[in-house]
């Protein structure tokens, strides 16, 4: 299985640190953030990864090369103009196919079990959800059967981690669009998108304060 790394934003809350630098080259103990991301899913058994690339985007691939020293193969899909996390994974396609592939998210810091996902690959689009954190006013989705859902109890929130299939992005919009809301949103009434409930570490890195919260954990 394969695995897309989304490090294109320009993440704006996280300013004026992501002036000088992308958002996935903050550095946690020590390191890049997205080399910590690059190791999870090495260690995990994945080897091609394909990162999209756009706001400061050569200091990512200056960092990383090909992947070599981190014992994987890099490839990069530069953005002219952001397409968002759906029109970016639909451009990086050919890169990406045959078969059902990983997407996260170049913001999050966990210690999810990527393995779970290559040693029984799910048959759907499938989501990787945890319990709606106390600093999120709502939530994303709920569970229903482990059909992914949005109903009035909408307690748990994406993790920025998913497996997709080539069959939900042919329903995808044209040119940019978000993924989770251009079509997972859209998509879960067809009962096509499963999901799990993670409540392990998971911190997403959007703002000053979550930043300094996994920093923390290293201290």
């Amino acid at each position: 299985m394969k695995a897309m790394i989304l490090a294109a934003g320009h993440g704006k809350r996280l300013r004026p640190l992501t002036e000088t630098m992308p958002k996935p080259m903050i550095p946690i103990a020590s390191e890049p953030l997205i080399v910590h991301q690059i190791r999870w899913l090495r260690h995990a058994g994945i080897s091609e990864i394909v990162i999209n690339l756009h706001h400061l985007g050569a200091q990512i691939e200056n960092k990383l090369g090909r992947g070599a020293d981190l014992g994987v193969h890099i490839t990069y899909c530069h953005e002219e103009e952001l397409l968002g996390t759906g029109g970016a994974i639909v451009n990086a396609l050919p890169h990406l196919l045959p078969g059902p592939f990983i997407v996260l998210n170049g913001d999050i810091w966990t210690n999810y079990p990527f393995k779970r996902l290559i040693q029984r690959p799910p048959a759907t689009t499938h989501l990787v959800l945890t319990p709606k954190p106390n600093h999120r006013e709502l939530g994303d989705f709920c569970l229903e059967d482990n059909l992914v859902r949005r109903g009035e109890n909408n307690d748990l929130v994406f993790c920025g981690i998913g497996v997709l299939t080539e069959e939900i992005l042919s329903h995808a919009p044209d040119d940019v669009f978000s993924i989770t809301q251009d079509l997972y949103f859209k998509r879960l009434s067809h009962n096509e998108i499963t999901g799990e409930v993670y409540e392990g570490t998971w911190f997403d890195i959007g703002s000053h304060d979550q930043l300094k919260a996994v920093r923390r954990l290293y201290l």
